[in-house]
């Protein structure tokens, strides 16, 4: 694969890409939210990919020059305990990451996100369907679509 916008050759299959993304979502929020240096970050700690995801923010954060903390949720009661250490640090920006169960709390995550009044960038569009401001990432549903035809 040469790269992820061109990849060359031929590939068949379909993939999602949400935790492999982060790097290129944080560069996306920076430049919807210049001024934008204390970032927070929503994580599932029981999500395999939530360690490699943390790490290539942090890295992407760094040569940035934003400082990313790291709030873990992995319950809906979790997620309204982040959202409270939220209303008392005041980041700048949100960053969401890319796991199921946050996907299946977008419901609650986005509201949330909004009365906080913070920019906030999605790993998926169903997280914009619901209300969110922004996402980078494939859409579930047209790559389930996809499923189908390969």
């Amino acid at each position: 694969m040469t790269s992820l916008n061109k990849p060359g050759g031929n590939i068949t299959g379909v993939t999602f890409l949400a935790s492999d993304l982060g790097a290129k979502r944080l560069g996306l929020l920076r430049q919807f939210a210049p001024n934008a240096n204390a970032i927070a970050m929503l994580m599932n700690p029981d999500y395999p990919a939530t360690a490699g995801e943390v790490r290539d923010v942090q890295a992407a954060a760094r040569s940035l020059g934003m400082q990313i903390n790291v709030l873990n949720a992995s319950t809906s009661y979790a997620i309204d305990a982040a959202f409270a250490t939220f209303g008392r640090e005041r980041p700048d920006a949100l960053f969401v990451g890319g796991d199921p169960f946050l996907l299946g709390q977008r419901e609650q995550v986005v509201p949330l996100a909004a009365s906080h009044s913070l920019p906030t960038i999605y790993p998926h569009r169903e997280y914009v369907d619901v209300g969110g401001l922004m996402s980078y990432g494939t859409s579930l549903t047209d790559g389930y679509r996809q499923v189908g035809r390969c």
